[in-house]
């Protein structure tokens, strides 16, 4: 950050992102207690994760428009194209997939980002039918992050908390001020704290973000 300031730049804290160390993930322990029989729950169930390669992400992608149409529909939204992926052939097509089948059927799909080093493991854009069992996210996520650790990766990045981690008192910056009012009192407009208290599960470690700017009439 001493590089920006050296410059004249100010800083803007976004939110927090949510890094989950692989090397320490597990689901042994009673902090892990929900997590754990939830996945064991679905397992019974017959639910299966698998990752497709990018060349057999290309012959299901018809399916996979399937349901994340019907996924848009159920939630009465549209795609956001900014702050997350939307669904483009031509994109999803790029990646591999880590899907969930139950009796052949795929009810569940994310498109993965990798690193060549390893040192890296997120996803983009996820959807599911809006009749699978409850928790089926929680299933993808779980199973996601055994995979990566299996596969030698440090880190599952989770994405980012918006707002979440502003400082609160007397002597916060009217930025910090203003991003937790909205993060305490936004939800109608978005799941601030929701959005975290979900990523919390994982028992990630929180990195600030941040946005570097000049001064100014700069920031909007």
């Amino acid at each position: 950050l001493d590089y920006y300031l050296d410059i004249g730049l100010s800083f803007f804290k976004l939110g927090e992102e949510a890094m989950v160390d692989l090397q320490k993930f597990t689901l042994q322990g009673s902090e892990n207690s929900n997590l754990r029989n939830s996945h064991n729950k679905i397992r019974k169930l017959g639910y299966i994760f698998e990752i497709l390669p990018q060349e057999q992400t290309i012959k299901i992608i018809d399916t996979l428009k399937e349901i994340s149409d019907a996924w848009l529909k159920d939630k009465n939204t549209r795609e956001k194209r900014f702050s997350i992926g939307n669904f483009d052939k031509k994109y999803i097509s790029y990646f591999p997939t880590a899907v969930i089948r139950r009796q052949g059927k795929i009810e569940a799909f994310a498109n993965i980002w990798t690193t060549g080093p390893k040192k890296e493991l997120s996803i983009d854009l996820m959807r599911h039918l809006p009749d699978c069992v409850n928790g089926i996210m929680d299933f993808l996520f779980t199973e996601l992050l055994l995979w990566g650790q299996n596969q030698g990766y440090e880190w599952f990045n989770l994405g980012m908390a918006p707002l979440s981690g502003m400082a609160d008192n007397e002597l916060a910056p009217m930025w910090h001020k203003f991003g937790t009012f909205i993060f305490k009192q936004g939800e109608y407009f978005y799941n601030f704290k929701g959005l975290r208290q979900y990523k919390q599960k994982f028992h990630p470690v929180w990195e600030p973000k941040y946005l570097a700017c000049p001064n100014g009439l700069a920031l909007p």
